[in-house]
Order: C-alpha cells, then sequence, then structure tokens
C-alpha cells in the first residue's frame, strides 16, 4: 500500500520568519489520521528566512533529525555542542533524558528543512549530538543511509530507533530500489525536488508516501530528483 499525500493537503503555520507544512499532526494541526506512521512522529518542511530560527527549547525521548535541503543551520546546545549543517548533510538530536537546543540560520539567504522525529526504541539515555557530511554524489542513483539505530549502519550517523533514514539523488530516467528490513515495516518518503514514479504512484515535489506492506519499492524519476526515506518500525 502507498498512499500519496500531496503537498497541498499539508498542514502547515506561517511565523512570519518560519513557513512550515506538517506532514503529521504537530503544533496547532490536528488530523488523527496523521498522528504518526510507525515510530515516525513528525516530518516538517520548514523554510527559516535569515537571521532567525528556534530559540532554546527543550525535548526528552526522541530522535531528531534534520536534513538539510538548502542553506545551513547553526546547533547549540547546553551539552556544549555547536555546529554547522549545510545543505545535503544531515545532524541527529538524540534527546534522551533531556536537550535544551537552537537552531538558527545565519545564513544570508534562506534554509530550508526537513524535521524528522522518530519515537526512540532506547530511553533514560543521556542526551546526545552530531552531524556528518554526505557528498551527494555518493549517493546518485541509488540509496544512501544517513541516519540508523539498525546493525551494520556503521557509516551513518546513529539514532536509538529501529528506523533508518536513507537519501537518493536520481537524474532523469534513472532508477532506484529500496528493500525494507524483515517484520512489519513502515516506511515514508518525500521528494526533496523533482518527480517521480514510485511502485506507480506519481509524486511532485515535496509530496509523502506513506508505504506499509511493501517488500520493495522503486523509485523512477521522471525529472532530476533528490529524495529522503525513513523506514521505521511498527508503533507498539
Amino acid at each position: 500500500m502507498i498512499e500519496r499525500r500531496p503537498y497541498d493537503s499539508l498542514g502547515g503555520a506561517d511565523h512570519g520568519w518560519l513557513e512550515s507544512k506538517h506532514h503529521f499532526s504537530f503544533a496547532e494541526y490536528r488530523d488523527p489520521k496523521r498522528m504518526h506512521w510507525g515510530a515516525l512522529r513528525v516530518w516538517n518542511d520548514d523554510t527559516i528566512a535569515p537571521g532567525s530560527g528556534f530559540p532554546p527549547h527543550s525535548h526528552a525521548d526522541m530522535e531528531i533529525i534534520t536534513y538539510v535541503r538548502e542553506g545551513a543551520i547553526t546547533h547549540r546546545d547546553n551539552l556544549g555542542n555547536l555546529g554547522r549543517t549545510v545543505a545535503g548533510d544531515v545532524q541527529v538530536i538524540s534527546a534522551g533524558t533531556g536537550v535544551r537546543h537552537s537552531e538558527y540560520n545565519l545564513e544570508p539567504g534562506v534554509t530550508r528543512i526537513f524535521q524528522i522525529w522518530v519515537l526512540p526504541s532506547q530511553r533514560g539515555e543521556r542526551p546526545a549530538w552530531g552531524t556528518k557530511p554526505f557528498p551527494k554524489h555518493n549517493r546518485a542513483g541509488h540509496f544512501v543511509t544517513l541516519a540508523s539505530g539498525e546493525k551494520g549502519d556503521e557509516d551513518a550517523l546513529p539514532i536509538r530507533a529501529d528506523a533508518r533514514v536513507l537519501g537518493a539523488t536520481l537524474k532523469a530516467g534513472e532508477r532506484a530500489e529500496y528493500q525494507f528490513a524483515d517484520g512489519d515495516r513502515y516506511g515514508y518518503l518525500v521528494l526533496s525536488k523533482g518527480r517521480a514514479d514510485v511502485n506507480g504512484v506519481m509524486l511532485d515535489a515535496r509530496d509523502g508516501a506513506a508505504i506499509h506492506g511493501e517488500h520493495t519499492i522503486a523509485v523512477i524519476a521522471s525529472e532530476d530528483t533528490e529524495l529522503v526515506l525513513v523506514d521505521a518500525i511498527e508503533l507498539v
């Protein structure tokens, strides 16, 4: 089963400095049919104005993955971490017992991110933060694991969840396949840009696809496409 969730159907809010679209219920947006997808709880499509951002705030017991689509995000937290993550790269906050952090766009232009929250399979752990570059040419034509709590994914940023976050870039006409891990898995795929067919379902830029019960997906790009996929365990 693949359910297309068009970008225009998403919830959202415009705060002036922040324009946000919500694939799942978040803040003032509530849709009982879009509360989560497996262990995936939040997927926000955020555009942040220059010189602005999220002031210091706290989280606990959540894996927060930020995929930077354009510009850069600068992170600071009460653990002493300070870092800048640029377009195409990823940062992870494992909130654990609690972390207070800020995320600012200190760039001259807008910054666009996917903010992805996954419910952890481990609780009560010390909070942690990390960022890592992922050159786009390394994921040309195939999926690359960006963040993962699965065994064997040592090259990815670690998360404390039974889930993977993957990225791929496809030229027009290229095809990439992904096979889900064994078990009752939930996939959610969003095109950062481009247009592509996913097992016969056509997606436009920034559309989402909720995937369940599919052993393998084949993505065929009809134009140059960049995409992000989450493969997560069933929520228990």
